[in-house]
């Protein structure tokens, strides 16, 4: 691994340890931003087709993961499709991320932040 990549440790037992990187964890979040209904893309304009050509790591642009007192804080910037509702949308990421990010990792989301980076006047 990366010397520069934080890693969350997941679980520890006798059989050794199981350690997620903060990027995966990005990931999940973002995979789990762009399934909300209403979310055109995130910040910076990566879209589903352009992440399926350049692959999941780009996933985590606009993502920022920190561990706080033993919970996990979530920043996700996304634009918006217009005509849906800013707070809603808002609501279901937070929501999405928590669940996704809670179900496949075991860690727990104290905070996920969504910041409404743009206002996509086209289709999602």
């Amino acid at each position: 691994m990366a010397e520069n990549r934080k890693t969350f440790n997941i679980k520890s037992d006798q059989f050794g340890e199981v350690k997620v990187a903060d990027e995966v964890v990005a990931i999940i979040a973002g995979l789990a931003t762009t399934e909300v209904e209403g979310v055109s893309s995130m910040a910076g304009n990566i879209t589903n087709e352009i992440v399926s050509k350049l692959g999941m790591k780009n996933l985590s642009k606009g993502i920022l993961v920190e561990v706080m007192d033993d919970e996990v804080k979530v920043d996700v910037a996304i634009n918006i499709a217009y005509g849906f509702s800013i707070p809603e949308v808002s609501k279901k990421v937070q929501e999405k991320v928590k669940n996704t990010v809670e179900t496949m990792t075991g860690l727990t989301v104290g905070v996920v932040n969504v910041r409404i980076a743009s206002v996509a006047m086209g289709e999602n």
